[in-house]
């Protein structure tokens, strides 16, 4: 699995917590310093049955900069993916992605079927 997060994120620790008393392994991969592909992204959407806007972190600072919330209906999806693409605070973390599914944000109930 790979654990895509913020390292100063509080859910972000959270999640890692659970998955390390969990004894689950995954690869951490820093958000910030290597921010998701677009080919990336293009496929944990598809794989994880979310809306896109799900994968963009409407709380974060940049979002609400960008004015995103009234420019994303408007979007193609493939211009989203771009956008997302561009800048890893744009993007909902934390993500886990593994062979058959992927996780935006983190919610224990969901995270206990990876047991």
């Amino acid at each position: 699995m790979i654990f895509i997060c913020y390292p100063r994120c509080t859910t972000c620790k959270k999640a890692q917590k659970w998955l390390d008393d969990n004894g689950l392994k995954y690869e951490l991969r820093d958000i910030k310093e290597n921010n998701p592909t677009y080919d990336e992204l293009k496929n944990w959407h598809s794989k994880s049955g979310l809306p896109l806007k799900k994968f963009f972190n409407t709380s974060g600072l940049l979002y609400k900069s960008m004015e995103l919330k009234d420019k994303l209906p408007t979007m193609s999806e493939d211009e989203q993916l771009k956008l997302l693409a561009t800048d890893g605070m744009l993007v909902k973390r934390p993500i886990l992605v593994s062979d058959n599914t992927v996780f935006v944000g983190f919610k224990e109930a969901d995270w206990e079927k990876l047991k």
